[in-house]
């Protein structure tokens, strides 16, 4: 299968690893170290995703979270000290699409609709208890509403259900030095990767 250009923003030490070890695995603690006081709330998300992946299957036993890919240059997010943009060519098969704004409604613990019907309806049971997604998923008082909003995350894989746009990132489970085609550090211009 033809190969396809990603991008990912790594911390500046994912670099190092991959010259070192030729592979990089995203592990828990760099999660953690990352997003500071919101790593507890993050990684819930993120070990649904683990989870409930279409290639969870397929994880490695290193590997404790997916690595991100953006599939245009210009969608990956800018660099800043301390971290890289590497650039990839790897099979396409090996990523999964995720939609970015049902990740987000993840992220948010809210809930995805499958149709507009199904929004009000849940906007109406929300308003019945007077609470909002977030509060109901991170209060024992709502298990129901709980259950409901994280039954619907398996809707973040299901084309046919649309919330806002179709634009996607990709997950892969590795990055391997060999698919490194160039390395953008803060302050430089990117260069293509010297290998050993």
């Amino acid at each position: 299968m033809e190969q396809i250009k990603v991008w990912t923003k790594q911390h500046k030490n994912v670099l190092e690893e991959l010259k070192k070890t030729g592979r990089y695995t995203a592990k828990r603690q760099y999660i953690a170290m990352d997003m500071q006081e919101h790593a507890d709330l993050v990684l819930e998300a993120y070990d649904w995703l683990v989870k409930h992946g279409p290639d969870a299957g397929n994880r490695p036993p290193d590997a404790d979270y997916p690595v991100w890919v953006s599939f245009q240059s210009e969608a990956t997010m800018l660099p800043s000290e301390g971290t890289v943009i590497l650039e990839l060519e790897l099979d396409p098969a090996i990523i999964t699409p995720v939609n970015i704004e049902k990740w987000g409604t993840i992220l948010n613990y809210s809930y995805i609709p499958k149709d507009p019907q199904d929004a009000k309806r849940h906007r109406a049971l929300l308003e019945e208890y007077g609470v909002s997604d977030a509060k109901a998923y991170m209060s024992q008082f709502y298990p129901e509403i709980k259950r409901e909003i994280v039954d619907s995350w398996d809707r973040l894989f299901d084309d046919s259900i649309i919330l806002g746009n179709k634009a996607k990132y990709g997950t892969i489970w590795e990055v391997k030095w060999e698919w490194v085609t160039s390395v953008a550090q803060y302050g430089s211009t990117p260069v293509k990767p010297t290998r050993c």
